[in-house]
């Protein structure tokens, strides 16, 4: 009723009545997105705290953040007052539940020297006490509780300021979301072991490079040989020489054995860009190279498994048939077999009978365990390895599956190698010895227990396979060291088979294949579908790839078996089943 008034009033003063425009529908679920969008990052380098002892300084960083898989590192900075040098031992130990085992490392401490030194724990250790001993001194304590924060982890060697500076983001204020969370590491500073590396999907250099000590650039190269993700922010004249495999520079993604390599040219725009969009594609499927398998999880509530899922080693496998049927007649002897004895021979020969019945079974049981089991180790090794032969180096990425009656004895790796725990086992990690590479001792195998590791390494190497051109054909030398049983080669833009060639032993190429069709695999893909299990294949997905891309001219993919080119080969071990592939370039 009053709009009609209105509308009457407007049309005797000779006015037409304003047009008033509907308002646009508010979607407010975009909005609300609008408004809580991540826009920057979080600094989660953590705070320091300082503890003196007499001459001994010590400076530890708390809540450093720490990745998704693998380790995470404690930054600790000791400072030695007196003139005179001194060895430190640190220490880290879980503080809660049943875990006994601890990372431990011993460096030598020069006269009034400052050094800072790393000790890397599993991520499943979530807190945990530090201590600090030198000869003389009463330890020095300090509990750790490292960053596990629900955002993705990526580590910076650099400062805020580069970063920001080759990214344009900001640090995020407290109420809000970022885009992702970031720890700080100085170039000067920074770990020279790859396992502190290796966890992180995303690596980013934005130091300068003349800033970076020729170690780093080693390991970050390790890092990016070995699957890992490293952006270079800004970017030297001179990076094909620091890293050898790239193309061409600069370069917006570049594959890098495993892994991969970037550069931001300058360009905060991109740079963010390419960060946010590579974060963005991360999956369970596709983090971390090699993934091995744990039982409390996976497969501690199942009774039958797939063929990926199942354990890599035959010999896991309990004997479920015979140990029952032992239960079986074990439960008969001293049950009913116990009541008839009773009826027969009376009470006396009950007492008699059922402790040497217990004893028979006891003594069958280890007989199953001597014989059957027996005391070796035993193993089911898979890796995929790429030499680079120009710079005499192997990068492997691999796992094993392992047993024993008994624990073997502690086992040395460089520290250019990483040893990775199952997902859902790294509380069960074994004790680690930092100091000059990396001793794994107790809780590597435990006896009577089916264990799954995997291994990243980055290694010198000479093995190769040697071009000998003699002829109208060439022939191939093996030179790689182990046998080689079946493999493929590119020469002259045809696929050539490779024979089976023992160790130095000189073949003939194979006739050449016809090239594949449009829906076929190529020769490469091919030796990866037919050599290696699908329950390998699963565990290696993320790393398979690199060879099933195909061949360039004078490439090649070799199938091999035995203990393989892994760190942990140098455990002697009953290798059970194994599959080796290697791509690399002939040689000639």
């Amino acid at each position: 009723m009053t709009s009609v008034v209105v509308l009457s009033v407007w049309l005797l003063l000779g006015t037409p009545p304003p047009v008033v425009e509907a308002a646009a529908p508010v979607d407010v679920a975009t909005a609300a997105t609008a408004v809580k969008a991540p826009v920057g990052y979080r600094d989660a380098s953590g705070s320091v705290d300082s503890l003196a002892q007499d001459y001994l300084r010590v400076t530890v960083r708390r809540g450093s953040l720490k990745p998704q898989r693998g380790y995470w590192a404690a930054e600790v900075t000791l400072h030695n007052g007196d003139a005179q040098p001194h060895p430190v031992h640190l220490s880290f130990r879980p503080s809660y539940g049943d875990v006994t085992h601890s990372v431990v490392r011993t460096v030598e401490l020069a006269p009034r020297q400052r050094l800072v030194t790393w000790l890397m724990a599993p991520v499943a250790w979530h807190s945990g006490v530090l201590t600090v001993e030198v000869p003389g001194l009463p330890p020095i304590t300090e509990h750790l509780f490292p960053d596990n924060d629900r955002f993705e982890p990526v580590l910076v060697v650099g400062n805020s300021e580069s970063f920001e500076a080759a990214t344009g983001l900001s640090k995020t204020p407290e109420q809000e979301d970022p885009l992702f969370s970031v720890r700080f590491i100085d170039a000067q500073e920074a770990p020279r072991e790859l396992a502190a590396y290796a966890g992180f999907e995303m690596v980013v250099l934005t130091e300068t490079a003349t800033k970076v000590p020729a170690d780093v650039w080693a390991v970050l190269e390790s890092y990016a040989l070995s699957g890992g993700r490293l952006v270079v922010a800004n970017p030297p004249r001179d990076l094909r020489e620091r890293l050898q495999l790239l193309q061409s520079v600069p370069l917006q993604d570049g594959p890098y054995a495993f892994g991969g390599v970037w550069t931001c040219d300058n360009s905060a725009a991109t740079c963010r860009h390419k960060i946010q969009s590579e974060l963005s594609t991360l999956t369970d499927d596709n983090r971390g190279k090699t993934r091995p398998q744990g039982l409390r999880s996976r497969w501690a509530a199942k009774v039958s498994f797939g063929d990926d899922e199942a354990p890599l080693l035959g010999t896991a496998r309990a004997p479920v048939g015979p140990f029952l049927l032992l239960m079986t007649a074990f439960a008969l002897l001293v049950g009913p077999g116990a009541w008839w004895l009773t009826k027969r021979r009376g009470p006396v020969a009950v007492l008699i009978a059922v402790p040497a019945v217990s004893l028979v079974t006891c003594l069958v049981l280890i007989a199953w365990s001597v014989l059957v089991d027996g005391f070796a180790v035993h193993t089911a090794r898979y890796s995929l390895t790429y030499l680079d032969g120009a710079r005499a180096r192997a990068v492997t990425v691999g796992l094993s599956g392992w047993y024993a009656n008994l624990s073997p004895e502690p086992l040395r790796l460089p520290s250019s190698s990483v040893l990775i725990a199952p997902h859902d086992t790294e509380d069960l990690m074994a004790d680690l010895d930092w100091t000059g590479g990396l001793t794994v001792g107790d809780g590597f195998l435990p006896p009577r227990t089916y264990r799954e590791w995997g291994e990243l390494a980055v290694v010198p190497s000479r093995a190769r396979l040697v071009l000998v051109e003699t002829g109208a054909e060439p022939k191939v030398q093996n030179a790689l060291g182990v046998v080689v049983e079946e493999g493929v080669l590119r020469w002259n833009g045809q696929v050539r088979r490779l024979p089976r060639l023992a160790d130095g032993e000189e073949g003939a190429l194979g006739a050449a294949e016809p090239d594949p069709g449009p829906s076929q695999a190529n020769a490469a893909d091919t030796l990866v579908e037919v050599g290696m299990p699908s329950s390998a294949q699963y565990r290696l997905q993320a790393a398979l790839p690199l060879f099933r891309r195909e061949l360039k001219d004078n490439e090649f993919v070799v199938r091999t078996s035995g203990p393989g080119p892994l760190p942990t080969s140098a455990l002697s071990a009953e290798v059970e089943a194994s599959v080796h592939l290697i791509r690399g370039e002939v040689r000639p």
